[in-house]
């Protein structure tokens, strides 16, 4: 179950449960939105407390229900957290015993999971991906007349841009709740400047109700609407609070008393020649042994800069997303200041520049460059090497012909849709090159557009080359995605910065060189003292200074636990740490990845983090149906589609009427899919291609899709065709109208067509149609329908299958509704699997020569070497519509001609049976 993408930062939570009644059918489903006791189940408390403490902030999220039925009731706790965030405990609490979670090296975790779920009934947990967000949703049964409490633990250091810390806390509580309260307290030791709150769904009347006080170095607040105030209207059972609700501060920036700042005349050097003393607001914390160090220096003159953008012009960039970014584009160049120094290079098969070198930002320039961006346009396939490798030498030569300041910072941010496969498409190569010629001057600053991109891939280049990568999320608001992360790193204050401390002293020291500071963010360095009684610390060069902890004060305020936990520097050294080896382990090989891998997974064990590496499971004792949670954490650039729920045979388990979300961001399926007219696309991720044919045959002709009779499961299609010829072109487009999924050894059939699914079990039916939204569970069969959009249907445990709705205008001339097939797990088919489709599940290999002109000229001719074959195949694109069911996501592949002959076994008539089953 995949969450919907959200703009905020750092700290996010939300809260909301899902309840399930054992003997649900399709006709008994009720809407939990609009009563405080569902169907026996009353929720009755939810509470989100926050400490933060130097920026450092635990969030513990309590909510407590109780079982009012006479049956027992199943009860699903959903929160939504930040993915820089390490859930650090959960527990659940029954009629008073509780189960606390156990976090455990990955594999160990899992193991001790299955166990548990191969007893009998479990309890289970989806894990998902948003913008900034994952999914941590567990769920248990409740006996009648028990209560169970939710406790869950997570911990993050808040970030600061733009000048402000931020904590963002999604409310979604979906129905009235007796005791709602969101409790923060802040313990800030440099003192607080600002304070603020506010959210969304605010009213006039619930403005009242937030309450902010700060004085010092704490502060709070406290939001608590009574049942009357959460109402939507006086007389309503809805709940107003459903959106976000954020909090934000800052600290002072003014130089303590007891830092006293020397600045070198080599710091001068690392700090561009600036005299900072007086102005170097530094903040050091030392407690037990351990100390984190705030650099934030402000009122400094801005930076030059010298930035160059390299845009993805390939046809799949085509419609919205170029839209998009030519939008962005125009609202950066308003922000450009006329010191700055800029071009664009665009790369498409051939690589476009706006001027031959880098041209100061004047009023004239800037005018220029706004014709010049209103005109790009998308065209041919993805040269990314030549488009960044032409950034980097144009930024080369700019230094050394001194075109650009001496003083001055100078940014490459990139932004593509896809895969490399023009020039140099070979990623490891790409990677290799472009960190040579960078020499570490430049940060990287890599943009993924969607979700076709090889976003690791983006991440190890531009963490290689001193930036970071971040996915655009393509939505309504991606120009605002893109003109938001440019506001982050469009004001460098210094370069190169670094700061050395005394050797002899510190072990364990997190990163302390970095290339650039930006205005209104932080630089903060954690490491621990070799003498766990030292309570001073002298850094060098950059920055020189002494500081002398007051070790009775800090004892003082660790007496305030109302907004301190004790040991808080140690945990943010640990979380930094994990954070940053996490980072270098993602472009590290070999030996180097091993080592990192091994420290990470002892911090987090030791710290008892959920990191990549952990879980955290929650096992319940036998006499308690053997329930058990998985809680893992998500990884950027691979969206999870997962989830657990072993039910007592041929008990389907139906969620009520509610928003499913699980096919919104469908994971990378792998290596097939038909969609459209019908297209097939076969990925080769070896090659980081994919080759599409289409199949064309009558209408009511069915298909062979898959055939694997190891397994037993068999995938026909049969066809449908337009309303009518078109009257341009004569022809009669086909489209797959129902398809026929089957497993001869379980004696289960599945027929879905545009209008309803039918699931026959050996002789007994049942019936859903595409308004439903429904999870059903029960012996060798999981099918999950999302309101009409899709399904996905799993059978055996083996391969499993999303079928996704295509609905038309109703009075469409042409067209009618038609349905897409893509398949999850194809490695659990065997050897044998056959069909138009499922042949292509075996490993395939392919080489491309001659690219050349064809008729269409943004389409290229090639010759295909494939099967020792030459085929003659044309560069294009198809529609993946796993992602945006309404518009689809073009995905550029080789085009092999007539019906795939030369590519598939045999002929495509050979592919014709004579039904669904």
């Amino acid at each position: 179950m995949l969450l919907p993408p959200h703009l905020r930062r750092h700290i996010c939570c939300c809260l909301c449960f899902h309840i399930v009644s054992s003997n649900l059918t399709p006709d008994s489903f009720f809407s939990f939105f609009n009563l405080q006791v569902v169907n026996g189940i009353e929720i009755y408390s939810m509470k989100i407390d926050s400490k933060v403490t130097s920026r450092f902030a635990r969030n513990v999220i309590t909510s407590r229900a109780v079982n009012r039925g006479n049956v027992h009731k199943e009860v699903f706790f959903d929160v939504e957290l930040p993915k820089t965030a390490f859930i650090t405990n959960f527990s659940m609490t029954i009629d008073g015993v509780t189960y606390p979670g156990n976090i455990k090296e990955k594999e160990a975790a899992k193991q001790e999971y299955e166990k548990a779920v191969s007893k009998g009934q479990t309890a289970g947990l989806v894990k998902a991906s948003g913008r900034k967000t994952e999914k941590f949703t567990v769920s248990v049964n409740i006996a009648a007349a028990s209560k169970v409490t939710f406790e869950l633990t997570y911990e993050e250091l808040l970030k600061r841009q733009f000048g402000k810390y931020e904590m963002f806390i999604k409310v979604k509580p979906k129905q009235l709740v007796k005791d709602f309260e969101i409790d923060v307290s802040i313990f800030e030791p440099q003192g607080i400047t600002e304070l603020e709150a506010e959210g969304t769904f605010i009213t006039n009347d619930l403005q009242n109700v937030i309450k902010k006080t700060f004085s010092d170095k704490k502060g709070h607040i406290s939001f608590k609407p009574t049942l009357d105030q959460q109402r939507t209207c006086a007389n309503c059972s809805q709940s107003l609070l459903d959106g976000d609700f954020t909090v934000k501060y800052d600290v002072k920036r003014t130089t303590p008393d007891n830092l006293q700042v020397n600045l070198t005349a080599d710091s001068f050097a690392l700090l561009n020649g600036l005299n900072l003393h007086g102005k170097c607001q530094g903040a050091v914390k030392i407690v037990n042994g351990y100390f984190v160090h705030f650099f934030a220096p402000t009122n400094l003159p801005q930076l030059p800069k010298n930035i160059i953008f390299v845009i993805d012009i390939s046809g799949s960039m085509s419609g919205r997303e170029i839209e998009q970014t030519r939008e962005a584009l125009l609202k950066i160049l308003d922000d450009i200041r006329d010191d700055d120094f800029l071009n664009f290079i665009l790369f498409g098969s051939d690589v476009h520049t706006w001027k031959e070198k880098l041209i100061r930002a004047t009023p004239e320039n800037l005018d220029e460059a706004r014709k010049f961006v209103r005109g790009i346009d998308t065209e041919g396939m993805t040269n990314l090497y030549g488009g960044i490798m032409k950034g980097i030498e144009m930024l080369n030569a700019a230094h050394e012909e001194n075109v650009v300041p001496k003083r001055s910072a100078s940014i490459i941010i990139m932004l593509t849709d896809g895969q490399p496969n023009v020039g140099i498409s070979d990623t490891q190569d790409i990677r290799a090159h472009v960190k040579k010629a960078t020499e570490g001057k430049y940060p990287l600053y890599n943009l993924g557009f969607g979700y076709g991109v090889d976003y690791g891939f983006l991440e190890k280049m531009a963490l290689e080359n001193k930036g970071l990568a971040r996915r655009i999320y393509p939505d309504s608001d991606s120009a605002l995605q893109l003109q938001g992360f440019y506001d982050e790193v469009s004001n460098p204050m210094l370069m190169d910065v670094e700061l050395h401390y005394p050797e002899n002293e510190i072990a364990g020291l997190t990163k302390n060189s970095f290339k650039h500071f930006y205005d209104g963010s932080e630089i903060v360095v954690a490491g621990r003292f070799v003498d766990i009684n030292q309570n001073s610390l002298t850094a060098n060069d950059a920055l020189s200074f002494t500081t002398q902890q007051d070790a009775e004060q800090t004892a003082k305020a660790f007496q305030e636990q109302e907004y301190i936990f004790g040991d808080y520097i140690e945990r943010l050294w640990a979380y930094l740490t994990i954070e940053q080896l996490l980072e270098k382990r993602t472009a590290a090989t070999g030996e180097e990845k091993e080592n990192l891998t091994a420290e990470v997974l002892d911090l987090s064990l030791k710290y008892k983090f959920v990191t990549p590496l952990t879980s955290m499971v929650v096992t319940k004792p036998e006499d308690y149906d053997n329930q058990a949670g998985i809680a893992d954490k998500m990884t950027e650039g691979i969206d999870i589609f997962s989830f657990a729920l072993s039910k007592k045979p041929n008990v389907p388990l139906m969620y009520p009427k509610r928003k499913a979300l699980c096919g919104e961001h469908l994971p990378m399926i792998q290596p097939g899919e038909i969609d459209g007219d019908p297209h097939f696309i076969i990925s080769v991720p070896q090659k980081e291609d994919a080759i599409c044919f289409n199949i064309n045959e009558k209408p009511g002709d069915v298909l062979s899709l898959i055939n694997d009779p190891v397994t037993g499961i068999t995938v026909n299609g049969e066809l449908i065709g337009d309303k009518r010829a078109n009257s341009d072109t004569k022809t009669q487009n086909t489209y797959f109208g129902k398809l026929g999924i089957a497993n001869k050894h379980l004696n289960l059939k599945v027929t879905v067509t545009s209008e309803k699914i039918t699931i026959q079990n050996g002789n007994e039916k049942t019936a859903f149609t595409w308004l439903d939204s429904v999870t059903l569970q029960q012996e060798g069969l999981t099918l999950i329908i999302n309101r009409e959009k899709n399904l996905v249907l799993s059978m055996g445990g083996g391969a499993s299958f999303v079928i996704v709705l295509h609905q038309v205008w109703k009075k469409h001339p042409l067209q009618q509704d038609f349905l897409g097939l893509y398949t999850l797990k194809s490695h659990k088919l065997s050897e044998q699997t056959h069909g138009l489709l499922g042949q292509f599940f075996h490993p395939i290999d392919f080489t491309i020569l001659e690219i050349h002109p064809g008729s269409d000229p943004k389409k290229p001719d090639a010759t295909m070497i494939i099967k020792n074959k030459e085929l003659t195949v044309t560069r294009g694109w198809q529609k993946d519509y796993r992602k945006d069911p309404k518009h689809g996501v073009d995905i550029p592949c080789w085009f092999v001609h007539n019906n795939g002959a030369g590519l598939i076994d045999g002929v495509h008539t050979d592919y014709i049976v004579s039904s669904l089953f």
